[in-house]
């Protein structure tokens, strides 16, 4: 039987655990060791998984199924675009950034104003899931004691103030003994990292534990569920719930990036880019195992628990209670402990950083005690501020739990959070890729995106609780109805978070794009944008020096170093910056602006960049730079690159014409062995028919008394073959018009139907000679054509004396013409049953003294230029002359002819 005491004294064992695993990571990092690795970074970045994902989602998965996979699928895309994530290292490196609300406010002139805005709504937006953190823990332990004989409070003390006090406690052990907020807790990202393996463990325990403990399997215990009615569609996906899983998508593929835990651990904290590479498998890996017997678990205690009204939020744990596994049980409160103090220890670090250097120290500057402030060593006042922070923002976590906790389930809380800090998305994103962004836009959006979220989200849950009335919601604000919180201007239909998400992005993303494009950049906003979207160029040398202009003292940038840096570590950091530029000892550096730069740079870290800026400001005296003087130093390295990237234009132009005239003199070449293919192939064929003229010639006259029969035969040959070179004179000469364009045309209406009949008539003696049958398909009445008759009269003969070539003769060859017509075109077909040709054959028989059969042996009669013609004449009158055949299949050539159109 569990024992109230074994089990505070097991969380107290645990914890220490993870203080000595951070005391370790520590210990090696000041040795020059670091504990960070590829595969502990990827595990730290599991601080996602919080109680949330440990409790919660199991109740989740009881009302909506599978739904409770969208808030894993955002971050496992998000980490995809490991571009931007390496451009948000990069830039924190180069500007020693040490929050999100510092990122923010560097990228827009170091502004005060909106790193104060920014932690405001992060302190707002966190505090109902430090509520959910505090609500999962003491609802463990209120399971845990109320056991047969044990007490359901500890010790008459309210159990959630107990943890809150605890775990307050913890983290100001844990993150607040270094100042230099930019000094890794290498310590602390260790032991988050083993809290991720333990809670790992513990949930996929608790998943074995039921599916093959409590039922046969997962086959099992599906089956079973799928025959509870009420059961079924929990394993079944909701088209109509896709635009709700879209905006779940959505909102957690932006909190994996702006939760303050996350930005710390994945920015603040990164050691070495190349981590990302791991990460990127390795982390969606983590939320597969972990989620992989969430749904087993749900359904197993719906089915267990029916109809107790048993809390689906701790499945996890009643479950192993029910059968009797106490020591289960203990192990999985130690994981739900694990993802707790995990995202509690980080998210208040983060936060008190921000309150700090964002909320406190601003105020303290301006007022006139910090100034009357004696003391030269205010470091450890700025860490006393920090760590009041963190107990003030679980002191909040639990009114908020009080006030509104009890109405929403676990998810519903984190939800609420993840709205929030979804609002830094345009600022953030818009700062890193858009130089045109300006202060006043990100503040603009930042309000418009706050208020809608604190109108839609925030208040409805005081209203829900009845800590205040609900009249917005129900009614609307003042009672006008297209004001109603969660159904704003009339949009109904969508979920409370998926609709403060929409309205609460157009609301941002306008008011920071129509307010940037109104407004000017300062000089230091223009030189931060430029630093910021071009990082990867500008981190490759130091900071431009120019950039700033004025006086300094090195006395006083001394002073004011070892006055919020501590004497210690402002010196060590003095020595080693003199030894970087040279200097054997700091007191001979002179105060340049370099000297500034750095000075400013070692504040930043310790009290943020805009207070850095503001306390360098009060000890210099700085002349302004206007904006055209800052883009004019900017621009110098730009206009070097510039020219550089001319110069390389120059010689990639050079290159193409290079390769332009390489192509036009392989063209050349091509054209000359044409050419020359063409006089040898206009030769032979000149000379075949000049050959029989001669010889036949030279017999007649050599031979005056040879008989009249033989004679006339000769005779006959010599007259074929004279009107053979005729028409092999007249087809080159017409090939030469039409290629030079020097061809005469007369184009009028013309009745392709009325053409083909005659070509037909034409040629029908040499069908019947040959004994080729010749039919026809001819359409009646079709729209004319603008043509030229005489050369449509050409193909149509060139094709049929073609066809009329390869057909065999003896009553066995066919032809058969078709003329037919669509709304665009007169098409004509020419279709025999010869020989066919090949796929090779087709794609050369339109070239110039090109013909089908084997040359060699069966060369057909004819010049081999009356279908490179045909196809000149048709294309002139914008049509396609084409062939299709098969070998053994015969041919059919097929050629088009446009109609006219309107404009003719």
């Amino acid at each position: 039987m569990l024992s109230g005491w074994f089990i505070v004294l097991l969380s107290a064992t645990y914890i220490g655990v993870l203080f000595a695993v951070a005391r370790f990571g520590d210990a090696r990092a000041d040795a020059g060791r670091s504990i960070i690795s590829a595969n502990v970074y990827a595990l730290s970045l599991a601080v996602y998984c919080t109680s949330w994902t440990f409790f919660g989602s199991v109740g989740r998965a009881t009302s909506g199924g599978l739904s409770f996979l969208t808030i894993y699928l955002g971050p496992t895309l998000m980490l995809l675009c490991v571009g931007v994530i390496v451009k948000m290292i990069r830039i924190a490196k180069a500007q020693r950034i040490t929050s999100i609300a510092d990122f923010i406010a560097s990228r827009y002139g170091k502004s005060q104003l909106l790193a104060g805005l920014v932690t405001v709504i992060a302190v707002i937006g966190i505090v109902p899931y430090i509520a959910l953190q505090l609500k999962a823990v003491a609802a463990s332990l209120d399971v845990l004691f109320d056991q047969p004989g044990h007490a359901i409070h500890l010790w008459g003390i309210d159990s959630t103030l107990l943890v809150a006090a605890v775990l307050a406690l913890f983290t100001i052990l844990f993150g607040t003994r270094h100042l230099d907020a930019t000094e890794r807790h290498e310590g602390m990202v260790a032991a988050v990292a083993f809290e991720s393996v333990v809670k790992l463990v513990a949930f996929i325990a608790v998943g074995v534990f039921v599916t093959y403990g409590m039922f046969d399997g997962f086959s099992d215990l599906f089956r079973r569920a799928a025959a509870h009615p009420e059961l079924a569609g929990l394993l079944e996906l909701d088209a109509s719930r896709a635009g709700t899983w879209a905006a779940m998508i959505l909102l957690s593929a932006l909190a994996i990036v702006f939760l303050p835990r996350q930005f710390q651990v994945m920015v603040v904290e990164n050691v070495d880019e190349s981590h990302l590479k791991r990460a990127v498998w390795l982390f969606p890996l983590y939320l597969l195992l972990i989620n992989i017997f969430v749904l087993p678990v749900a359904l197993g205690g719906l089915m267990h628990f029916s109809g107790q009204g048993a809390n689906p939020d701790t499945f996890v744990l009643t479950l192993p209670l029910s059968q009797g596994a106490e020591s289960l049980a203990l192990f999985v409160f130690i994981g739900g402990l694990s993802a707790a103090t995990g995202m509690v220890i980080v998210e208040t670090i983060a936060l008190s950083t921000m309150i700090c250097n964002d909320l406190v120290m601003p105020a303290l500057l301006r007022s006139t005690w910090l100034k009357m402030e004696k003391r030269g060593d205010l470091s450890g006042l700025l860490i006393g501020i920090r760590r009041v922070a963190i107990v003030l923002i679980l002191l909040l976590g639990y009114v908020y739990f009080k006030a509104a906790g009890e109405a929403y389930a676990l998810v519903g809380i984190g939800l609420i959070s993840f709205a929030a800090v979804a609002q830094f998305a345009p600022a953030l994103f818009g700062g890193m890729y858009w130089k045109q962004a300006t202060r006043a836009g990100a503040l603009a959006g930042l309000l418009a995106g706050f208020s809608v979220w604190l109108y839609t989200l925030l208040l409805p849950s005081f209203a829900r609780s009845g800590w205040i009335g609900n009249g917005f919601v129900e009614h609307g604000l003042f009672g006008i109805e297209w004001l109603r919180a969660q159904a704003l201007f009339g949009l109904t239909g969508l979920d409370e978070i998926s609709h403060c998400l929409w309205w609460s992005m157009l609301a941002n993303i306008g008011a920071y794009v129509v307010v940037s494009l109104s407004t000017v950049p300062d000089a230091l906003e223009a030189g931060q944008a430029e630093r910021f979207v071009d990082v990867f160029r500008h981190a490759q040398r130091a900071p431009d020096a120019r950039l700033w202009r004025g006086n300094a003292s090195l006395k006083e940038l001394v002073d004011l170093l070892e006055r919020f840096l501590g004497p210690a570590r402002a010196r060590q950091q003095l020595a080693a910056y003199a030894r970087s530029r040279g200097q054997r000892d700091w007191h001979g550096l002179p105060p340049d602006a370099e000297f500034v730069h750095f000075a400013e740079g070692e504040l930043a870290g310790a009290i943020g960049s805009a207070s850095a800026r503001a306390m360098v400001s009060s000890v210099t005296r700085e002349e302004d730079l206007g904006l055209e003087e800052v883009l004019d130093i900017l621009d110098e390295a730009t206009q070097v690159r510039a020219y550089s990237r001319e110069l390389e234009a120059k010689q990639q132009a050079l290159e193409v014409a290079t390769g332009e005239l390489r192509e036009a003199n392989e063209r050349l070449r091509e054209l000359d062995r044409m050419k020359d293919d063409f006089i040898s192939t206009v030769t032979h064929e000149l000379r075949t028919p000049l050959t029989s003229i001669r010889a036949l010639s030279e017999m007649l006259h050599e031979d005056p008394k040879l008989e009249l029969e033989e004679r006339r035969r000769f005779l006959g040959i010599i007259v074929s073959e004279t009107e053979r070179l005729t028409r092999l004179i007249n087809q080159i000469l017409d090939m030469a018009k039409l290629e030079s364009g020097r061809a005469e045309w007369t184009t009028a209406d013309v009745d392709v139907s009325e053409v083909v009949r005659e070509s037909m008539n034409a040629l029908e003696q040499l069908f019947h000679e040959k004994g080729v049958h010749l039919d026809s398909d001819l359409a009646d009445r079709l729209p004319p054509v603008q043509a030229d008759r005489d050369r449509l009269t050409q193909v149509v003969v060139n094709l049929l004396s073609n066809a009329v070539k390869f057909v065999p003769g003896g009553g066995k060859g066919r032809v058969r013409v078709g003329v037919s017509a669509d709304e665009k075109a007169v098409r004509v077909t020419v279709a025999d049953n010869g020989p066919g040709l090949t796929a090779e054959e087709c794609g050369v028989i339109f070239e110039k003294f090109r013909q089908g059969g084997n040359t060699m042996t069966d060369k057909p009669q004819g010049t081999g230029l009356g279908l490179p013609i045909s196809r000149q004449i048709v294309e002139y009158f914008g049509g396609k002359l084409w062939v299709e055949s098969a070998p053994g299949a015969g041919a059919t050539f097929i050629f088009t002819v446009p109609l006219p159109g309107p404009e003719a």
